[in-house]
């Protein structure tokens, strides 16, 4: 190689080196982005009457209060029973304008207080359906409840719509 070749090898690397370190310094210097500002919005206390059903042992409608928690409110309805899939629960919050339907007492499970929570039934008719409920083996219709000693077509009437039976 002849000396006016190497000097242009040596001019045309340097401009390379020259080309490759600017094109670093320039990259460097203007590829840095702002930083992300993540700002979390402030929890919703959340406190009010919750509906729980399905796998528990009394189902119901129970408080939420303020820092409540999901376990607090299974506590609340009795635990979960034996079949219950804890890793599937659901929460369903309904629309502000949605009606709600009355919670039905299953006359086969509730216990005395909560039978007691409907029209017309007080502390000696809850302790008679508990009775009857033992002694015939649970109810198979709502109407049956007017074979209960005390309890006739007229509170019947007046608590059909709040009321029933599954094993």
């Amino acid at each position: 190689m002849n000396r006016s070749n190497k000097f242009w090898v040596s001019v045309s690397l340097l401009l390379i080196i020259v080309i490759v370190v600017g094109s670093i310094i320039i990259w460097s210097k203007y590829s840095r982005s702002q930083p992300i500002e993540i700002t979390l919005s402030p929890l919703t206390e959340v406190s009010g009457q919750i509906s729980v059903t399905g796998a528990v042992n009394v189902p119901g409608i129970y408080p939420l209060k303020p820092g409540g928690s999901i376990d607090a409110l299974l506590q609340a309805a009795g635990g979960a029973t034996a079949a219950a899939d804890l890793d599937g629960i659901k929460l369903y919050i309904p629309a502000s304008d949605e009606v709600e339907m009355p919670q039905k007492v299953n006359l086969n499970r509730a216990e005395a207080w909560l039978l007691q929570a409907l029209p017309d039934i007080g502390e000696t008719k809850a302790q008679a359906i508990i009775d009857y409920r033992q002694q015939n083996g649970g109810f198979h219709n709502i109407s049956e409840i007017t074979k209960v000693e005390g309890i006739g077509a007229g509170t019947y009437e007046k608590i059909k719509h709040l009321i029933t039976v599954s094993d």
